[in-house]
């Protein structure tokens, strides 16, 4: 099956802030890549499964405006939001139920983007 979505990336003006912040919310290991001279921390992924990165590069500029794309809460959207909110998130929208579709949370990381974290499971 193909995905809508083959590779995202999110912005970030200090990689080990943001690669401490990510591991923290979602409970995951970034590998850390370099690609065309830029600095990239890959989310974990298998083999053809739609992946992304947090990438420092001047091309790129973190903030409010723009894509929103929702990270996978792996045990839930009440414990990822809580602890992106530990680990210095601002709450954008709350956690809500959103009928056959599971739950969602919107958050600002640490450099202000929006990014929405979303599970089957409350």
């Amino acid at each position: 099956m193909k995905h809508s979505i083959n590779w995202f990336e999110i912005p970030t003006r200090d990689m080990d802030k943001a690669v401490s912040f990510y591991e923290k919310t979602l409970g995951l290991t970034f590998k850390r890549e370099v690609f065309g001279g830029e600095p990239h921390a890959v989310f974990p992924h298998e083999q053809g499964i739609v992946a992304g990165a947090l990438v420092s590069a001047t091309r790129l500029t973190p903030g409010t405006t723009g894509v929103l794309i929702y990270l996978d809460a792996p045990d839930g959207v009440k414990a990822c939001l809580a602890r992106a909110k530990a680990a210095g998130a601002k709450e954008i929208a709350p956690h809500m139920a959103i009928g056959e579709h599971g739950f969602m949370a919107i958050i600002a990381d640490l450099d202000g983007n929006q990014i929405g974290l979303h599970s089957m499971t409350d």
